[in-house]
């Protein structure tokens, strides 16, 4: 979710949360174990999280997204095939290779555009779980079926082994100093696949590294309506995460407000390169930690799709 600016003591404590690990980096496990079983899962303090991460398939039925993209679940999900001619699905042992239809069905055309931006394949990171919800490492948001990172690495040119997929680091965009990006690393494809993307009708954001956002502002050129939906945000420097408008007609799916207008290069972008922004002073008292959130403070519908059969 966007978030607005915080005051410096505010920032400080949210930030280790809001950047969060760097998942493209995470590496998979090529023989994944099962979590073990909660004690009490019926508790109504047990973790949401808890919950819907140790859900490892979809409901059945109709395809329907329940709540807002960082409290939210879906029915009916499918999951991207972890190989496409243009497109390699990458730490499967997550299990989150999980969206709507919807969003299977634009990933497969996105990554089938993708060489028309001289881009050779797509490498998909996270989607969801199978039905969506809290995760328990990694995002705040993904919970609607909806959203997808797609690393900023191109895809190889062979089919990667499940070793390669658990294991390969993607590639870290960012400057060291975090002001720009390494141009050693970032190319003029980099700008046309995030072009292409923003293009399409389905998209309502896509959120970048500030630094990439700042690269894109300077190599856009006169054409810069798409840029208004690329919108800065901490961490993203490995990968650019796509973000799906609901779907016609799903009225129990919430879109959020649409991006202010203009192509966010002026002032607002200066914000996230200030000193509270790169280097916040630490709180002079230790935050308390959130309570994570409950089954309760989801969508009512999110009880039923958690324990479909």
């Amino acid at each position: 979710m966007p978030l607005p600016r915080l005051t410096l003591p505010a920032l400080a404590l949210a930030l280790p949360a809001l950047m969060g690990p760097a998942a493209a980096q995470d590496r998979g496990s090529v023989n994944p174990k099962p979590l073990p079983p909660l004690a009490n899962p019926d508790d109504p303090s047990t973790p949401a999280k808890a919950l819907f991460g140790r859900v490892t398939a979809p409901t059945g039925g109709p395809a329907r997204p329940f709540g807002s993209y960082a409290k939210g679940c879906f029915s009916g999900g499918e999951a991207l095939p972890l190989d496409g001619a243009t497109w390699q699905v990458m730490r499967p042992s997550r299990n989150r290779m999980w969206g709507t239809p919807h969003l299977v069905g634009f990933i497969e055309r996105l990554a089938a555009r993708a060489p028309q931006a001289g881009w050779p394949g797509l490498l998909v990171g996270d989607m969801s779980q199978p039905r969506g919800g809290p995760m328990l490492t990694g995002h705040a948001s993904h919970q609607l079926g909806l959203d997808v990172d797609v690393w900023l690495t191109p895809m190889p040119g062979h089919r990667m082994s499940r070793a390669e997929r658990e294991e390969t680091s993607a590639t870290d965009m960012v400057r060291s100093d975090r002001r720009d990006i390494d141009p050693e690393v970032w190319t003029p494809q980099h700008t046309a696949l995030i072009r292409m993307t923003a293009r399409q009708p389905e998209v309502a954001r896509i959120f970048v590294n500030a630094a990439i956002k700042k690269a894109l502002c300077r190599e856009a050129g006169g054409d810069r309506g798409w840029l208004t939906k690329v919108r800065p945000m901490y961490g993203h420097n490995y990968h650019y995460h796509i973000r799906l408008a609901c779907p016609a007609g799903e009225g129990a799916c919430d879109d959020q407000a649409p991006p202010p207008p203009g192509d966010g290069c002026g002032s607002e972008l200066d914000y996230w390169f200030s000193a509270a922004v790169l280097n916040p002073p630490k709180p002079k008292t230790p935050p308390k930690p959130r309570p994570p959130m409950t089954l309760a403070g989801l969508p009512d519908a999110c009880r039923a799709v958690l324990h479909a059969r």
